[in-house]
């Protein structure tokens, strides 16, 4: 008898290169059998996931969960995993300073499978160019301390997967800081064999420069911006640098935010055959009621721009898998994975979204959560 089964869905697993009508059963927080549908599957508890999609839990790479210490921190399992992400990783609120405060009262406390990208600062995102006065977490080097970020890193190494750093004129004494403090990220994510995550909207360096820097498995994240330093050159044409640092396996990833996500760049980017690797929302305080809403409301973006169905779920499941070294266990429902599962309802009709531009654009299709399985366990269900 197994703990949990879904029954009646079609199964669309990318990592397993599988779009079919499939049961799934789980045992003891692990996939247990992926049957053909109609398979009389024993089960305590059964889900019919008839007409519904059934994927598994969905990894979002780009969220900010330091809640009531980060002024961007929203709690994580009303946001994330209640809207059927399962996996998040935190993209730099804590840094070595107040990781401690982080690992305890947000990773160990919440019911979403938490990681994090070590911000190069050790103060993280506990200031900030929103609040008043206006503080970026790079404006004194004084705060970036490689050994230090070396150290937290080494102390946590299941649950830090790279570091983060936010290259903005606002952030960064007003541009003279960027420079220092990005090299001084190299070489944190360098001793310790881990990626960086980058932010670049509004650096004074541009995008050739930070690319530079960038190493295969370091992530490009609001890949899609209209600021400065952005993918495309005044002619909207992706500039060289970027097809050069896709080669040598840079990772863009879409980092949607309040503002860095642009229908235009995003168009333009892909018509010229270039597309994120992940689909994240940066799904955080000033967003949540829009524009981004959840990860659900993020992919129907892509699907809207003419990304097909499995491509899209692909990069916010096998491929963010594969990302943070965990295809084996994340972002798949292959036998002996983790117990992860999101049914998502395919919608169809007339519904209105919005860029970080105030550009807004009708969908015809989008998706929804209707239940989220977290380790063989139901823990959400809307109607």
């Amino acid at each position: 008898m197994h703990d949990l089964a879904i029954q009646n869905g079609r199964l669309i697993d990318p990592a397993q290169n599988l779009d079919a009508p499939r049961d799934v059963a789980f045992t003891d927080g692990q996939v247990v059998a992926v049957t053909k549908s109609n398979d009389t599957t024993q089960a305590n508890e059964i889900i019919d996931a008839q007409d519904l999609l059934v994927v598994p839990g969905l990894i979002d790479l780009h969220v900010h969960v330091f809640d009531a210490v980060s002024h961007y921190g929203i709690p994580p399992d009303p946001t994330c995993l209640e809207r059927g992400v399962t996996t998040a990783v935190d993209a730099g609120s804590a840094g070595a300073a107040v990781w401690p405060g982080f690992d305890k009262f947000i990773i160990e406390a919440s019911e979403t499978r938490l990681y994090a990208m070590l911000n190069i600062s050790r103060i993280g995102l506990v200031t900030g160019a929103e609040l008043d006065p206006p503080v970026g977490e790079l404006d004194d080097l004084r705060h970036l301390n490689v050994s230090a970020a070396v150290q937290c890193i080494e102390e946590n190494r299941d649950k830090i997967l790279g570091i983060k750093i936010r290259l903005s004129d606002n952030l960064a004494a007003g541009g003279d800081n960027e420079m220092p403090a990005l090299l001084l990220a190299r070489e944190a994510a360098d001793a310790t064999g881990l990626p960086i995550m980058i932010h670049s909207p509004r650096s004074t360096l541009g995008l050739p420069a930070i690319l530079a820097e960038m190493r295969s498995g370091d992530i490009l994240t609001h890949c899609f911006h209209a600021h400065e330093s952005g993918i495309l050159d005044s002619n909207m044409k992706v500039i060289p640098e970027v097809r050069a640092a896709i080669e040598r396996g840079v990772h863009l990833d879409v980092g949607h935010g309040k503002g860095s996500f642009s229908y235009d760049v995003a168009r333009k980017t892909m018509d010229q055959e270039i597309t994120p690797d992940t689909i994240s929302t940066d799904l955080h305080r000033y967003n949540l009621a829009g524009p981004v809403f959840d990860m659900a409301t993020t992919i129907s973006k892509f699907l809207h721009l003419g990304m097909d169905l499995n491509d899209a779920l692909s990069r916010v499941t096998s491929i963010p898998a594969a990302t943070i070294k965990m295809k084996d266990e994340l972002g798949t429902l292959k036998v002996g994975a983790t117990a992860d599962a999101t049914i998502l309802r395919l919608c169809e009709g007339k519904s209105k979204l919005e860029d970080t531009v105030g550009k807004v654009e009708t969908i015809e299709q989008w998706l929804e959560p209707v239940y989220v399985v977290k380790g063989g366990r139901v823990v959400a269900q809307h109607n």
